[in-house]
């Protein structure tokens, strides 16, 4: 017996030596600080709870890939980037160039670098709220700060932004792969089948709805890394016909203008574009020995790669159609331009994939306030259905998408990145009024409610003209005056349309 004592406690003096042991331990034992095999019970999504059981699970990101909580802690600063970018670089940045239009070029340009400003520092704000009060989520944030009531007023915008956000992709969907099936060689133009309705119906029928019926979304998680791809290919597009299209297409009067009347509209889009608040917490929990000043690195970074990419294709877009612009720019290429339908189908695939992660979102918001967090299978396949059909019967309707923009932006993106944020920071800090971090707070806040009540004021008093599914005028070379083009491509009667699949 003594002998075999002698030879474990060998191996184990052994086993401490070796470098490669000693570094699984490590690891194994920061797995088991992280609570990645706990006995508690899961939520509703079916994943496991992540540090504290009161982390709200209604953040998109946490719905999006168990992955990244198994990864939580051990993030590093460039993922996190990464992880912020393609947040901020979504679906919105189609309808950045229609803000330029907005509120002219020079600016749009300046609100569009505020609006990346107000982000960088609100996204800094809510981490020190939740510092100062000790939580770990936007929602525990402003239970805490507000009680209950500011609890149900968050939880009512981070519904209505995914929702509206679901309405403004079937209108995307819609408009963007009917032109892409128009190019089928034979079909007609008019044919019912590859009309905006049906293409909405069709693919809410066969993509939307099974993809959002999984109780489990992880097996999306990859979607976001497509998208970033699939929208880097279409910025490419976007800056090659700036130089091959733009010069064919006559400038309207006021491209130079400094400033238009709707600039706060423009503002209630560039914050539809760049909100990321949903998922900061999360974010910065996956950083290794998060702190705020950490934090504030990984934030400026990604701002400025944000913001960057967002000016390119801003100024690009506009400067290509100028006073033609429209929410959804593809709605400005003429539908025989092959190099943009390829970008056109590449949207499309980026928004159908999407599109779940949005009503995975609303899902989760009427389960904790209705359901208290849980869903039987039946009340998951109704909830879910209704929330989709009412998406569907409102893009049916509407199919405008500068005001599906325009409102989503001043009524949820303006209240959850100027004004909660500011808020909850001005009540929870205890720094004297003359602190910068409270003056900007407070500007911000202010800035916050004239762009959430003046934007939707003009929104619904001046609401925008816009194309939804036609053929622009300037698509037509019979139309001659929309071209600044030679003699060799005057219109003829044999070329009723303007080939611009030629460049």
């Amino acid at each position: 017996m003594g002998e075999w004592l002698q030879e474990e406690a060998a191996a184990g003096a052994e086993a401490k030596a070796d470098p490669g042991l000693q570094a699984f331990d490590q690891c194994a034992s920061s797995l088991s600080s992280l609570n990645l095999v706990t006995s508690e019970p899961m939520g509703y999504q079916g994943e496991r709870p992540c540090n504290s059981p009161k982390r709200d699970l209604d953040d998109k990101e946490a719905l999006v890939s168990e992955h990244k909580q198994k990864e939580k802690g051990n993030c590093r600063e460039s993922s996190a980037i990464f992880n912020v970018v393609n947040s901020i670089i979504g679906s919105g940045i189609i309808g950045l160039p229609y803000s330029m239009q907005q509120a002219g070029l020079p600016l749009g340009i300046l609100l569009l670098l505020w609006v990346s400003y107000v982000t960088d520092f609100s996204l800094v704000l809510l981490i020190k709220g939740g510092a100062l009060s000790g939580t770990d989520s936007y929602q525990s944030l402003v239970h805490k700060t507000f009680g209950f009531s500011g609890y149900l007023l968050l939880s009512s915008l981070q519904f209505l932004y995914p929702f509206i956000a679901m309405i403004s992709y079937n209108i995307i969907t819609g408009d963007t792969l009917g032109k892409v099936f128009q190019r089928i060689p034979g079909v007609d133009p008019d044919n019912f089948f590859i009309g905006r309705h049906f293409i909405i119906g069709l693919s809410t029928v066969a993509f939307s709805l099974p993809l959002s019926l999984y109780r489990d979304i992880a097996k999306l998680g990859k979607a976001s890394l497509i998208s970033a791809v699939l929208t880097a290919v279409i910025l490419t597009f976007v800056i090659i016909r700036v130089f091959t299209l733009g010069p064919y297409i006559s400038r309207t009067e006021d491209v130079w203008v400094f400033a238009k009347p709707n600039a706060i509209q423009a503002v209630g889009i560039m914050s539809f574009a760049f909100i990321c608040h949903h998922n900061s917490f999360l974010v910065y929990g996956s950083l290794e020995e998060p702190t705020v000043a950490k934090w504030s690195r990984v934030i400026h970074v990604s701002v400025v790669i944000s913001v960057f990419i967002s000016v390119l294709f801003a100024t690009s877009g506009y400067l290509t159609f100028t006073g033609h612009t429209q929410g959804d720019l593809f709605e400005n290429y003429c539908r025989n331009d092959d190099l943009i339908n390829f970008g056109r189908f590449c949207y499309g695939i980026t928004v159908i994939l999407t599109y779940p992660i949005e009503c995975f979102v609303t899902r989760e918001v009427i389960a904790n306030v209705f359901f208290g967090g849980n869903l039987s299978k039946i009340s998951h396949v109704l909830v879910t259905t209704v929330i989709i059909t009412m998406a569907t019967l409102v893009s049916l309707m509407v199919d405008c998408l500068g005001i599906v923009l325009e409102f989503n932006g001043v009524l949820c993106a303006a209240p959850l990145i100027f004004i909660i944020p500011s808020a909850c920071y001005l009540k929870l800090s205890e720094e004297r009024w003359v602190h910068p971090d409270k003056i900007m707070a407070s500007v911000m806040l202010l800035n916050g409610v004239v762009v959430m009540v003046v934007g939707f004021v003009m929104a619904v008093l001046h609401p925008q003209d816009c194309s939804h599914g036609q053929e622009m005028v300037y698509c037509f070379s019979t139309n001659a005056s929309f071209f600044n083009i030679s003699s060799s491509l005057e219109s003829t009667t044999e070329l009723p349309v303007f080939n611009i699949s030629t460049f």
